[in-house]
């Protein structure tokens, strides 16, 4: 789906909210020749990529991260460097042995 909106530039803090509130944020074009408002955009916008005068689609998978914020977002970018952190989950047991009525002298002997 495409959505292109134009809007007055006094408004522009107004769209930027109204497109932050809906929750998503995979993906944002921007064509303007003004720095400035460009500059604006990608500081306020809430989403994953941002491409500015070029065409959306195209990231090189390995090479170039790829992926949302919030209801778009799976966490790290696909392709960024902490992406293999999202497959693994860290988990630590620690048991005191002493508590449970053990002897823990015993467990320090050698075989």
């Amino acid at each position: 789906i495409l959505h292109v909106l134009r809007w007055k530039a006094d408004e522009l803090d107004k769209v930027i909210d109204a497109i932050n509130a809906t929750g998503y944020g995979l993906t944002l074009g921007i064509h303007s020749r003004i720095n400035d408002t460009v500059d604006h955009i990608v500081k306020r916008a809430k989403v994953g990529n941002c491409y500015v005068n070029r065409n959306q689609i195209g990231a090189v998978v390995g090479v170039q991260p790829f992926g949302g914020e919030n209801l778009s977002g799976t966490g790290p970018k696909a392709g960024g460097p902490h992406y293999l952190l999202r497959f693994a989950t860290e988990r630590t047991v620690t048991i005191n042995t002493t508590a449970a009525g053990g002897n823990a002298s015993l467990l320090t002997l050698a075989e």
